[in-house]
Protein backbone atom coordinates (compact mmCIF):
# COMPACT_ATOMS: atom_id res chain seq x y z
CA UNK A 1 0.00 0.00 0.00
CA UNK A 2 1.37 3.40 -0.98
CA UNK A 3 0.14 7.00 -1.03
CA UNK A 4 1.01 9.35 -3.88
CA UNK A 5 0.50 13.11 -4.01
CA UNK A 6 0.08 14.48 -7.54
CA UNK A 7 0.45 18.27 -7.55
CA UNK A 8 0.36 21.12 -10.04
CA UNK A 9 2.74 22.98 -7.74
CA UNK A 10 2.60 26.69 -8.45
CA UNK A 11 2.01 26.16 -12.15
CA UNK A 12 -0.72 27.78 -14.30
CA UNK A 13 -4.27 26.48 -14.71
CA UNK A 14 -3.09 24.13 -17.46
CA UNK A 15 -1.03 22.26 -14.85
CA UNK A 16 -4.21 21.65 -12.81
CA UNK A 17 -5.76 20.33 -16.03
CA UNK A 18 -2.68 18.13 -16.51
CA UNK A 19 -3.11 16.71 -12.98
CA UNK A 20 -6.66 15.63 -13.89
CA UNK A 21 -5.54 14.07 -17.19
CA UNK A 22 -2.58 12.26 -15.64
CA UNK A 23 -4.78 11.01 -12.78
CA UNK A 24 -7.16 9.42 -15.30
CA UNK A 25 -4.19 7.87 -17.10
CA UNK A 26 -2.75 6.50 -13.84
CA UNK A 27 -6.14 5.03 -12.85
CA UNK A 28 -6.56 3.40 -16.28
CA UNK A 29 -3.01 1.99 -16.13
CA UNK A 30 -3.70 0.56 -12.64
CA UNK A 31 -7.04 -0.94 -13.76
CA UNK A 32 -5.33 -2.76 -16.65
CA UNK A 33 -2.97 -4.35 -14.10
CA UNK A 34 -5.78 -5.24 -11.71
CA UNK A 35 -4.59 -2.78 -9.04
CA UNK A 36 -6.77 -0.67 -6.78
CA UNK A 37 -6.44 3.12 -6.77
CA UNK A 38 -8.51 5.25 -4.42
CA UNK A 39 -8.70 9.04 -4.37
CA UNK A 40 -8.51 10.03 -0.71
CA UNK A 41 -8.07 13.79 -1.02
CA UNK A 42 -8.46 16.39 -3.75
CA UNK A 43 -7.95 20.14 -4.03
CA UNK A 44 -9.94 21.46 -7.02
CA UNK A 45 -8.44 23.79 -9.60
CA UNK A 46 -9.93 27.03 -10.90
CA UNK A 47 -11.61 25.28 -13.86
CA UNK A 48 -14.23 22.53 -13.58
CA UNK A 49 -12.76 19.02 -13.63
CA UNK A 50 -9.22 20.15 -12.75
CA UNK A 51 -7.16 19.59 -9.60
CA UNK A 52 -4.41 21.58 -7.91
CA UNK A 53 -3.52 18.36 -6.11
CA UNK A 54 -4.77 14.83 -5.51
CA UNK A 55 -3.73 12.19 -2.98
CA UNK A 56 -4.30 8.60 -4.08
CA UNK A 57 -3.90 5.30 -2.26
CA UNK A 58 -2.39 2.63 -4.50
CA UNK A 59 -2.45 -1.07 -3.64
CA UNK A 60 1.02 -1.76 -5.11
CA UNK A 61 4.09 0.25 -4.06
CA UNK A 62 6.07 -0.78 -7.15
CA UNK A 63 3.37 0.62 -9.41
CA UNK A 64 3.38 3.88 -7.41
CA UNK A 65 7.16 4.10 -7.90
CA UNK A 66 6.70 3.94 -11.69
CA UNK A 67 4.57 7.11 -11.45
CA UNK A 68 6.87 8.98 -9.03
CA UNK A 69 8.77 12.09 -10.13
CA UNK A 70 8.14 14.89 -12.60
CA UNK A 71 5.33 14.00 -15.02
CA UNK A 72 4.57 15.78 -18.28
CA UNK A 73 1.20 16.06 -20.00
CA UNK A 74 1.95 16.99 -23.61
CA UNK A 75 -0.98 18.73 -25.32
CA UNK A 76 -2.02 22.22 -26.44
CA UNK A 77 -3.63 24.43 -23.81
CA UNK A 78 -7.42 24.06 -23.74
CA UNK A 79 -7.69 27.58 -22.27
CA UNK A 80 -5.24 29.78 -24.22
CA UNK A 81 -5.30 29.44 -27.98
CA UNK A 82 -2.46 31.94 -28.47
CA UNK A 83 0.19 29.99 -26.57
CA UNK A 84 2.54 27.58 -28.30
CA UNK A 85 3.46 25.77 -25.10
CA UNK A 86 2.46 22.10 -25.04
CA UNK A 87 4.38 20.67 -22.06
CA UNK A 88 2.60 20.91 -18.69
CA UNK A 89 4.59 19.59 -15.74
CA UNK A 90 3.32 18.20 -12.45
CA UNK A 91 4.97 16.32 -9.59
CA UNK A 92 4.02 12.93 -8.17
CA UNK A 93 5.61 12.09 -4.86
CA UNK A 94 5.09 9.51 -2.10
CA UNK A 95 3.53 11.08 0.97
CA UNK A 96 2.31 10.27 4.45
CA UNK A 97 -1.42 10.74 4.96
CA UNK A 98 -1.74 10.34 8.71
CA UNK A 99 0.83 10.25 11.44
CA UNK A 100 0.75 7.22 13.70
CA UNK A 101 -1.12 8.08 16.88
CA UNK A 102 -0.39 6.63 20.29
CA UNK A 103 -3.33 4.90 21.94
CA UNK A 104 -3.37 5.59 25.65
CA UNK A 105 -4.23 2.70 27.96
CA UNK A 106 -3.65 2.67 31.70
CA UNK A 107 -2.39 -0.90 31.38
CA UNK A 108 0.62 0.52 29.47
CA UNK A 109 1.60 2.77 32.39
CA UNK A 110 3.98 1.71 35.14
CA UNK A 111 3.13 3.50 38.40
CA UNK A 112 5.78 3.65 41.10
CA UNK A 113 5.27 5.22 44.53
CA UNK A 114 8.17 7.32 45.74
CA UNK A 115 9.06 9.81 48.44
CA UNK A 116 9.86 13.43 47.84
CA UNK A 117 11.36 16.02 50.12
CA UNK A 118 10.46 19.64 50.48
CA UNK A 119 7.75 21.50 52.34
CA UNK A 120 4.74 19.57 53.55
CA UNK A 121 5.72 18.26 56.93
CA UNK A 122 6.51 14.86 58.29
CA UNK A 123 3.74 13.07 56.34
CA UNK A 124 5.25 14.06 53.02
CA UNK A 125 8.79 13.14 54.05
CA UNK A 126 7.90 9.73 55.54
CA UNK A 127 5.10 8.43 53.29
CA UNK A 128 5.53 7.37 49.66
CA UNK A 129 2.75 9.54 48.27
CA UNK A 130 4.52 10.85 45.18
CA UNK A 131 4.03 9.07 41.84
CA UNK A 132 6.39 8.34 38.98
CA UNK A 133 4.36 7.22 35.96
CA UNK A 134 6.05 5.78 32.85
CA UNK A 135 4.15 5.17 29.60
CA UNK A 136 6.02 2.14 28.25
CA UNK A 137 5.18 2.43 24.51
CA UNK A 138 6.34 6.06 24.23
CA UNK A 139 8.84 6.25 27.09
CA UNK A 140 7.14 9.37 28.50
CA UNK A 141 7.70 9.85 32.25
CA UNK A 142 6.01 12.21 34.72
CA UNK A 143 6.58 12.66 38.45
CA UNK A 144 3.79 14.15 40.54
CA UNK A 145 4.05 15.10 44.21
CA UNK A 146 1.63 18.03 44.44
CA UNK A 147 -0.98 16.25 46.59
CA UNK A 148 -0.65 14.53 49.97
CA UNK A 149 -2.50 11.41 48.83
CA UNK A 150 -1.07 8.78 46.50
CA UNK A 151 -4.41 8.27 44.66
CA UNK A 152 -4.69 11.96 43.79
CA UNK A 153 -1.10 12.12 42.55
CA UNK A 154 -1.74 8.97 40.49
CA UNK A 155 -4.81 10.52 38.83
CA UNK A 156 -2.88 13.73 38.04
CA UNK A 157 0.05 11.71 36.62
CA UNK A 158 -2.25 9.76 34.28
CA UNK A 159 -3.91 13.00 33.10
CA UNK A 160 -0.50 14.56 32.44
CA UNK A 161 0.58 11.54 30.40
CA UNK A 162 -2.63 11.69 28.33
CA UNK A 163 -2.00 15.38 27.63
CA UNK A 164 1.65 14.83 26.73
CA UNK A 165 0.76 12.05 24.27
CA UNK A 166 -2.04 14.16 22.73
CA UNK A 167 0.41 17.05 22.20
CA UNK A 168 2.92 14.67 20.61
CA UNK A 169 0.23 13.36 18.23
CA UNK A 170 -0.74 16.93 17.25
CA UNK A 171 2.91 17.76 16.55
CA UNK A 172 3.25 14.61 14.40
CA UNK A 173 0.12 15.59 12.41
CA UNK A 174 1.54 19.07 11.80
CA UNK A 175 4.83 17.55 10.61
CA UNK A 176 2.98 15.32 8.10
CA UNK A 177 1.01 18.31 6.78
CA UNK A 178 4.19 20.39 6.46
CA UNK A 179 5.97 17.60 4.59
CA UNK A 180 3.03 17.31 2.17
CA UNK A 181 3.06 21.06 1.50
CA UNK A 182 6.80 20.98 0.78
CA UNK A 183 6.15 18.55 -2.08
CA UNK A 184 4.22 21.28 -3.93
CA UNK A 185 7.45 23.31 -4.18
CA UNK A 186 9.66 20.43 -5.32
CA UNK A 187 8.39 20.43 -8.91
CA UNK A 188 11.24 20.61 -11.42
CA UNK A 189 10.07 21.54 -14.91
CA UNK A 190 11.74 19.50 -17.62
CA UNK A 191 13.38 16.07 -17.58
CA UNK A 192 10.16 14.18 -16.74
CA UNK A 193 10.16 10.53 -15.72
CA UNK A 194 6.98 10.06 -17.81
CA UNK A 195 5.47 11.95 -20.73
CA UNK A 196 1.84 11.22 -21.53
CA UNK A 197 -0.26 12.45 -24.44
CA UNK A 198 -4.01 12.42 -25.21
Amino acid sequence: MSHLLISAGRGPQECAWAVAQLLKRLEADAARRGLAVERIGTVPGERPGTYRSVVVRISDAGFADSWTGTLCWQAPSPYRTGTSRKNWYVIASPCEVDAAHTTFAEADVDIVACRTGGPGGQHRNKASTAVRATHRPSGAVVVVDTERQFSQNRRIALDLLRQRLAHADEAADRAVDTARWRIHDELVRGNPVRTERP
